[in-house]
């Protein structure tokens, strides 16, 4: 069997370079979008900048400046920043206040699982109607037992993925070129959803939409934080970042023992993400941020605990940013159309359903990232819109986790029947 050359080294390895460069970046894009000048303002008017903060490490990724591969700044920022920042977002949590987002998030979220469903049997049959040789294939070689691994991980997770994997066993060459796909698509369709966070105004006119819930929540939000502002003081500082690590640290401690323990004890489980130490590690940070808004640790958000939270999940948006590499699309095409036609067609679904409930472009994106990206994306898409609203992209999020399994099986079988 012929080994495949190693992968070139990226220009810089060094991680902590790597870390400077990416929070130049931010610190660049944040100032130029909070910039005066007509050129700037212009600008931002039509890119996002938050979609710049994602774009542009993607770019140094794919020309080989830097390397999402060979850096372990995405892992330090998934698990430490981002549990942290879920933390100080739901300090200041209304939860009477969410549960009223609670029919048409989740209604979109319900719509953008079954969209991956039966996206994935669609682009089959589309793509074989002209090209059954790219979805064909037999035994381990065949395309949709590959494809069935996508399905796990755009309705719940890695865990989720990992468990078709393990369910219809594809070729490991096969999963590998998949993985590929579902990296790069989940990755264009972030972009696109960031974009449309910059001109969601527009979309909910198309929708003609009702937003007065989502309104009233940052109003709420809003007035809360006025009425307990303050100048940070360095003990602020030092409590909100003592809280927000401090508490990643104990969900990292309980996962750590949950997870292994389900695992042995209760290995069924795992269809449900419950032997994921990731899983529990949202779950548990989540949680405990929701139990500290009862306490007086939600006056913190006055000294601004959530805007730590969200230079966190900047670090986090451009460390995902490096996992996508462009160029990779041109090594597969045939499959990469294939994942394009899935996203499109799960895309199409959950702008019918939105025009016909009126439903806020807010609850497409979080409800469909809540499926593609899962807990690391969910909430950074949410808190584009307000950092009040991070909680509900995590909350779908896990809601993924239950039920990716028994989704992306379901889908499996289906593409097996329609497969060539």
């Amino acid at each position: 069997m012929e080994q495949q050359a190693p992968e070139p080294l990226p220009l810089i390895t060094n991680d902590a370079v790597v870390l400077g460069i990416l929070v130049i970046i931010l610190a660049l894009i944040f100032k130029t979008a909070a910039s005066e000048r007509p050129f700037f303002k212009k600008f931002y008017s039509v890119v996002p900048s938050l979609l710049l903060c994602y774009l542009i490490p993607s770019l140094l990724n794919s020309f080989g400046v830097i390397s999402g591969e060979h850096s372990g700044l995405y892992q330090m920022a998934s698990r430490y920043l981002l549990p942290a920042s879920l933390v100080l977002f739901t300090i200041s949590l209304d939860l009477k206040e969410i549960w009223k987002l609670r029919h048409k998030a989740g209604l979109m979220f319900i719509t953008g699982t079954v969209g991956v469903v039966i996206g994935g049997p669609l682009a089959i049959l589309i793509v074989s109607s002209f090209a059954p040789g790219i979805v064909g294939g037999q035994g381990p070689d065949a395309v949709w037992r590959g494809l069935s691994t996508i399905a796990g991980s755009w309705i719940g997770g890695g865990a989720n993925q990992l468990a078709m994997y393990e369910v219809f066993k594809p070729n490991p060459n096969l999963f590998s070129a998949v993985i590929a796909v579902d990296v790069i698509v989940a990755n264009i369709w972030m972009a696109v959803l960031l974009y449309g966070v910059g001109i969601s105004d527009k979309i909910d006119r198309f929708f003609k939409a009702d937003k007065s819930t989502i309104i009233e929540l940052k109003e709420k939000v809003e007035a809360y934080r006025l009425s307990i502002m303050r100048i940070p003081t360095l003990t602020d500082m030092m409590m909100i970042v003592g809280i927000g690590l401090g508490v990643t640290g104990a969900a990292h401690f309980l996962a750590d023992l949950i997870a292994p323990w389900i695992a042995v004890h209760a290995p069924y489980l795992e269809q449900f993400s419950l032997t994921s130490g990731f899983f529990w590690l949202v779950v548990l940070a989540t949680t405990f941020g929701m139990l500290l808004s009862f306490t007086r640790a939600r006056e913190l958000e006055g000294a601004g605990a959530s805007r730590i939270g969200s230079l966190f999940l900047y670090i986090l948006v451009a460390t995902i940013g490096m996992q996508m590499d462009v160029s990779a699309v041109f090594s597969n095409p045939g499959l990469f159309l294939v994942g394009l036609i899935w996203i499109i067609i799960h895309m199409l679904l959950l702008v019918l359903m939105a025009k016909l409930i009126k439903a806020p472009f807010f609850f497409l994106a979080v409800g469909s990232q809540a499926n593609i990206g899962g807990a690391a994306s969910a909430p950074i898409v949410a808190a584009a819109f307000h950092p009040a609203l991070a909680p509900v992209g995590v909350l779908l999020a896990i809601l993924g986790y239950g039920i990716g399994t028994y989704g992306a099986y379901i889908c499996g079988l289906l593409m097996q029947q329609v497969a060539p």
